[in-house]
C-alpha cells in the first residue's frame, strides 16, 4: 500500500520541479487497489464456492498543464505508471506538452473554491485488510444465502454467483494556482444473485459499505435467495400498457444508464439528451425530484474532493418536476456556463472500475444519486388503487434506442417481479418473459407516487450509487418476448 504522504510529496516535489518550466500546472497522483471475491457455487456440481480473491493496484501521477502559445493559450495532459518519483512528474509534463493544443473554450485551471465537508470518512481497516479477511466475506455471502435455501427445504439445483469487492483509493492533488488537497476512500459491496435452475427464478441481493464493522455481505446472500424463492411458479402476461410498480433495483437501472447522463453537462455538450434547451422547464411529474450529492457521509458514492481538487456537494437537477441544473466538471462548466446561469463543479473525477486513477483526465460522473417525491408514501400505500398492473423488481440491459436525445430505451425484466392485483402483489411473472419498451419522457412525467423507503443500489459496474425508493409509473409498455429461461 502507498499511504497518502507518499502522494502528497509526490505532488509537491514534481510540482517545484516542472513549474520552473513556466506553466501553469496541476499534479494529481493516485493510488487504487480493488480486491475481488468471486462466489461460484452449484448444488449439483462439485464447485468452490468461493474463489480466491484477485487483487488489482494502480498508481501513477498525472499533469494537466496550461501554456501561453503566441497569446493563445494551450492545454495538455500527460501521465506515468508505476512511478511517484519526481521524473515521474516530468515526464508527464513532458508529454502534456507535447500533446497540447488550442482550444478556445478552455479558460483555465481550476482555482480553490470553499471547504471539503468530509474529513477522515474512510475506513483505515479496510485500507490494512488482507485477502483472507476479504474471502471471509464471501463465504459469509455465500451462507447467507444457502441458509435461506435451506429454511425453505430446497437443497437442489441451486446456483449462487455475484462478487464481493473491496476498492481502497487515495489520492493527492496540487496546483500553481493554489489547490493542495488529499482524499481516501474505501468501499465495499456485495452484489449476490441465486438461481433455482430447474424452477427457471432469479433473485438478487445487495450490500454496500465504508466502513468493514456495517458492511453486511451475509444480509445480501438472504436476500438474493429469499428473492429467488418468492418468484417460484411464475406466470407469463400478455403485451399492453401497465400500471406499474418500478422497485429499487429498476430505478437504479433508469438513473445510471439513462437519467444520470443525460443530467450530465457532457451531454449537453453533445446535444444528446431529452433534456436540451429544457433548464427551468418541467421534465418530470411535479411530485419528483432527482439530486446528487457528493459529500454524504456513510455513502460509497461520497468523496471528499473531485478529481479536480473542488469540495463535493449537493447538486440539484430536477426539483418539483423542474430542470434545475445538471452535473458538471470544471471545464464544461466554465465552458457553459454564464452570467445568468453557473454550473457548479462538483462532479470532475477520474473514475475507472479500479478508482480514480491518475492517467485520465477529470470528465462528468455522478456520486450518490437520489430519487425523491415531494409527497412520499408507505410501499403499501404505493400498491394501493391498483386494480391490475405488474411489480417490476429486476430488470438488465437497459440501454437507449436512437439515441440519448430521443429518450426511448429497453430493458428485459428478469425477475423479482409480480402481477398486482386490487392493492397487492400476486402470482410471480417468469423470468426473461416481458420487455420494457418506454421513453424516459413519458415515465418521469407519469410518476404517481415515491416511497418513503430508499436503499442504496448498484448496478453492475456503475460507478455511483442511487439511494432509490419504489416508483409508481402509468401507462408503461410491456411487450411479451419468448421464453429463454432465467
Amino acid at each position: 500500500m502507498i499511504k497518502v504522504e507518499q502522494l502528497r510529496d509526490c505532488a509537491e516535489k514534481g510540482l517545484a520541479t516542472a513549474k520552473r518550466e513556466g506553466a501553469e500546472l496541476e499534479v494529481f497522483a493516485s493510488w487504487n487497489e480493488l480486491i475481488t471475491v468471486r462466489l461460484n457455487y452449484t448444488s449439483d456440481i462439485p464447485s468452490s464456492g468461493v474463489q480466491e480473491p484477485k487483487s488489482t493496484q494502480s498508481f501513477g501521477v498525472g499533469v494537466l498543464a496550461s501554456f501561453k502559445d503566441k497569446g493563445k493559450l494551450t492545454a495538455g495532459f500527460g501521465s506515468e505508471s508505476n512511478d511517484l518519483r519526481p521524473r515521474a512528474v516530468k515526464e508527464a509534463f513532458r508529454r502534456a506538452r507535447h500533446c497540447r493544443f488550442f482550444d478556445s473554450d478552455f479558460r483555465s485551471l481550476p482555482t480553490p473554491a470553499g471547504i471539503p465537508t468530509l474529513v477522515n470518512y474512510h475506513d483505515p481497516l479496510v485500507m490494512e485488510a488482507r485477502d483472507g479477511d476479504i474471502v471471509e466475506l464471501g463465504w459469509k455471502a455465500l451462507e447467507g444465502a444457502l441458509k435461506a435455501f435451506k429454511e425453505r427445504g430446497i437443497s437442489k439445483s441451486i446456483i449462487v454467483g455475484g462478487d464481493v469487492c473491496v476498492l481502497k483509493e487515495t489520492i493527492a492533488i496540487k496546483s500553481t494556482l493554489g489547490i493542495d488537497d488529499f482524499d481516501e476512500s474505501t468501499i465495499l459491496t456485495a452484489a449476490i444473485t441465486t438461481m433455482v435452475e430447474d424452477k427457471g427464478v432469479k433473485g438478487t441481493g445487495w450490500s454496500t459499505s465504508t466502513h468493514l464493522g456495517q458492511f453486511n455481505p451475509g444480509r445480501a446472500g438472504l436476500e438474493a435467495a429469499e428473492s429467488a424463492i418468492r418468484t417460484l411458479g411464475g406466470q407469463r402476461v400478455p403485451s399492453g400498457l401497465y400500471h406499474v410498480v418500478l422497485g429499487r433495483q429498476p430505478v437504479t437501472e433508469l438513473v445510471s444508464n439513462i437519467i444520470a447522463p443525460s443530467l450530465s453537462l457532457f451531454a449537453v455538450n453533445a446535444s444528446n439528451t431529452p433534456f436540451l434547451g429544457k433548464l427551468g422547464k418541467q421534465v418530470a411529474s411535479s411530485n419528483l425530484s432527482i439530486y446528487d450529492d457528493g459529500a454524504i457521509l456513510g455513502q460509497i458514492g461520497s468523496k471528499k474532493i473531485t478529481c479536480e481538487g473542488l469540495p463535493t456537494g449537493r447538486t440539484d437537477l430536477v426539483t418539483g418536476g423542474l430542470l434545475v441544473g445538471f452535473l458538471a466538471n470544471h471545464y464544461l462548466g466554465k465552458k457553459l456556463g454564464g452570467s445568468l446561469i453557473t454550473f457548479q463543479p462538483r462532479n470532475g473525477f477520474r473514475l475507472h472500475a479500479m478508482g480514480r486513477r491518475h492517467d485520465a483526465k477529470a470528465e462528468v460522473f455522478p456520486t450518490n444519486m437520489v430519487v425523491e417525491g415531494k409527497e412520499e408514501v408507505s410501499n403499501e400505500e404505493l400498491l394501493s388503487g391498483i386494480k391490475e398492473g405488474v411489480y417490476i423488481g429486476r430488470i438488465w440491459y437497459t440501454y437507449p434506442i436512437n439515441g440519448l436525445a430521443a429518450g426511448d430505451f429497453t430493458s428485459t425484466i428478469i425477475g423479482d417481479s409480480f402481477l398486482i392485483k386490487d392493492g397487492r402483489l400476486s402470482t410471480p411473472l417468469k423470468p426473461n418473459t416481458l420487455r420494457i419498451n418506454s421513453n424516459i419522457n413519458h415515465v418521469l412525467n407519469n410518476v404517481l407516487a415515491v416511497s418513503k423507503e430508499k436503499k442504496a443500489t448498484l448496478v453492475w459496474a456503475g460507478e455511483e450509487v442511487v439511494m432509490a425508493p419504489e416508483v409508481r409509473v402509468e401507462g408503461v409498455r410491456l411487450d411479451s418476448i419468448g421464453e429463454t429461461g432465467a
